[in-house]
């Protein structure tokens, strides 16, 4: 039977940190000191090593299974493309996310009625000035978009508050308000949507499903 030096190393060879669809993974640790891992535990000697990440989703304050499933599906088609964009500018993926959860919702044919197009939402000029040719494109959308942010940090001396803000009224409208977050109901609204989807892409419930599974994984190779 493998020792835990040979199951953490299988484990971190051949499983990513979250795969969609895992169940909880369960151990047994016999009386000589081997280990078993299964997902379909066979008695109640096993108990839950890692929890699958739907529970800690279900786990998390204001979010339900379903809407979690249903968002992190839709994030999970895009994020080989966001971390790559967010690699090449500099930028934080989970704050690119968060601006596309709140302006798109992942739709890379969203149209808003100022006309705002595609996943970052971009406008007209802020696409032009990018060299964004076709908005609806996700890859070039989300190029430019990330450039516009990474812009609007900089000019905002990585004030991220100011940056969103800057976003979704323009840096116009926020240098005219003192560097301040315009008045305006819908940026006030934005700022803290897209703050909140920061953090809980940064810290969340998969985020600390990862943490913990590094952790164990790290304890076994050890043991």
């Amino acid at each position: 039977m493998m020792t835990r030096k040979h199951i953490a190393a299988l484990l971190m060879l051949g499983c990513g940190l979250y795969r969609p669809g895992w169940a909880d993974i369960y151990t047994y640790t016999a009386d000589d000191g081997t280990v078993s891992l299964s997902n379909v535990p066979t008695d109640e000697r096993y108990t839950v090593l890692i929890a699958a990440p739907e529970q800690a989703l279900a786990a998390a304050p204001g979010l339900s299974v379903r809407k979690g499933k249903s968002n992190m599906a839709r994030k999970a088609g895009f994020d080989q493309m966001v971390d790559e964009v967010s690699r090449t500018y500099g930028m934080e993926s989970a704050l690119l996310h968060a601006v596309i959860s709140v302006e798109s919702h992942y739709n890379p044919k969203a149209v808003s009625n100022k006309g705002a197009a595609g996943l970052m939402q971009l406008m007209p000029q802020t696409a032009k000035r990018y060299g964004v040719v076709d908005a609806f494109d996700p890859l070039q959308n989300l190029d430019g978009g990330a450039q516009y942010l990474r812009d609007l940090l900089r000019m905002f001396n990585n004030n991220t508050s100011l940056a969103l803000a800057a976003y979704n009224a323009g840096e116009h409208a926020v240098m005219k308000h003192g560097n301040r977050i315009p008045p305006y109901r819908e940026t006030l609204n934005y700022v803290p949507r897209v703050l909140d989807f920061y953090q809980r892409y940064r810290n969340g419930p998969l985020a600390r499903y990862s943490a913990q599974r590094r952790r164990i994984l790290i304890n076994l190779y050890r043991a």
